[in-house]
């Protein structure tokens, strides 16, 4: 059964090149703080579906996630479940559930709907996108330089899944994570939707940028050591309340083989307000 939880926030990132992570520029735009990373915040709403599922939630989870407000480090948090349905639905085999995010003495800062796919679908395919070079000078995220991108076609980039990686943990302590994290040391959902942060962030130049909203969709578990190259195409750009905003779709495959692990629709902001 799924079951809630109390967490305490981590934010591995405060001198990430994103500096929205960081006190300084956070405060800047009115935040107490630097910002916990919206993968992490993600993390913790599927914490409940890696500790009843395991395995089956790293092949086949599904998952909508939406930060509405900040989380700060060292914040504790419960994180409710609302709705689980693996009993109604056992006999159809479904699983899944609703999750808010609270923060202790605050308003509800995000929210997820988690479920265990029914059907085996298709993973996306490899293109082959041209690779990036993580050194070389980036355009700033402007609206035609994002716009361009959107008609020519994005780099893709490689990574590496590891213990040694500052997203491989979502919690202060490592061993408080789900055991498929803790102990399997598969690649934890901080890493895997981080990948498409990083995939955005390393086509144009953005800075501070916010990370809003994901579905993700798991194919495979990425065993430790796995390299990886994530795939991105944009597919909508918008203004909203003078904010920037980009949807964009990233995939994950394995560098050799071209296996697909997750499929990620991120949604974020690339301009914030004022910029």
């Amino acid at each position: 059964m799924v079951q809630d939880w109390k967490g305490t926030a981590y934010n591995q990132v405060p001198h990430s090149r994103n500096e929205i992570h960081g006190d300084k520029v956070a405060k800047d735009f009115g935040f107490k703080g630097g910002l916990v990373p919206g993968v992490t915040v993600s993390a913790y709403l599927m914490h409940p579906a890696a500790v009843s599922y395991g395995m089956d939630f790293l092949e086949r989870g599904v998952a909508h996630v939406r930060v509405n407000s900040p989380l700060y480090d060292e914040q504790v948090f419960d994180v409710g479940i609302e709705n689980p349905i693996e009993n109604k639905y056992q006999e159809q085999g479904r699983q899944g559930y609703n999750a808010v995010l609270v923060p202790n003495g605050a308003a509800p800062c995000a929210t997820a709907e988690v479920q265990m796919a029914e059907t085996k679908a298709d993973p996306p395919v490899r293109r082959g996108d041209e690779p990036g070079d993580k050194s070389a000078p980036l355009v700033s995220a402007t609206r035609e330089n994002m716009e361009a991108l959107r008609k020519t076609g994005c780099k893709a980039f490689t990574y590496r899944w590891n213990a040694d990686h500052e997203m491989s943990t979502y919690l202060r302590e490592r061993s408080r994570m789900a055991e498929i994290y803790s102990k399997g040391g598969y690649a934890i959902p901080s890493f895997v939707l981080g990948i498409s942060n990083w995939v955005l962030a390393s086509n144009a130049a953005m800075n501070p940028w916010v990370h809003m909203e994901t579905t993700s969709r798991n194919f495979a578990a990425i065993p430790q050591g796995t390299k990886l190259v994530g795939e991105m195409e944009i597919k909508d750009l918008f203004e909203k309340k003078g904010h920037e905003f980009v949807d964009a779709l990233i995939n994950i495959f394995d560098v050799e083989s071209s296996k697909c692990f997750a499929s990620i629709k991120l949604r974020a902001i690339y301009k914030l307000r004022g910029l």
